[in-house]
């Protein structure tokens, strides 16, 4: 919880360079994805599936910032304590953040390839449990099939959201499809 300041000033810190510059040459989208979640080194959860909404802005050619709302159901597992093995309920995940990435989509028919990472507040839930409020990080790998104003995304990611002690690693796979709302001049 008290990360959560410090997710929300980062986030107003990478979005504070698109208020002048809406005034003249971006490209701004809207994206939808979904996909599967899965959960690294982690019994008490098992895959589940995974979607959301991003806001691709080109700011510069080689730059693009990404704000996203992103949200898991994961399914129950298994934990074994005492020889006695219990069912656990799996997470609901809900994240918003903002990813940054080389290169953009927008404007640009083809194939292309993108690195990105990103830093986002994210609140896991289940029941029997305590609400774990915490910043989390991800960093992939996109690769995106551009036409006019229309791509088709492909994603994997790992994201790994801070616990008090560790800390809860998922890759995540997405397919997704964008459609640029403005375009540069």
């Amino acid at each position: 919880m008290r990360a959560a300041p410090r997710v929300r000033a980062l986030v107003l810190a990478l979005l504070l360079p698109l208020v002048p510059a809406t005034a003249h040459a971006v490209d701004i989208g809207i994206a939808g994805f979904g996909g599967t979640s899965i959960p690294i080194v982690q019994e008490d959860v098992k895959t589940g599936g995974t979607y959301g909404v991003r806001v691709p802005v080109s700011i510069i050619p080689l730059v693009s910032v990404e704000p996203f709302f992103a949200s898991s159901n994961l399914s129950d597992g298994e934990e074994t304590l005492g020889g006695v093995t219990y069912t656990r309920d799996g997470f609901q995940n809900s994240t918003f953040g903002v990813n940054a990435m080389l290169g953009s989509l927008a404007n640009a028919p083809g194939i292309k390839f993108y690195p990105y990472l990103g830093i986002a507040s994210t609140k896991l839930t289940r029941s029997g449990s305590d609400d774990i409020k915490e910043v989390s990080y991800n960093f992939g790998l996109g690769a995106g099939l551009g036409f006019k104003r229309v791509a088709l995304h492909g994603r994997a990611e790992l994201n790994m959201v801070k616990t008090d002690l560790t800390s809860r690693k998922f890759a995540n796979l997405t397919l997704g499809l964008s459609y640029d709302l403005f375009k540069k001049l």
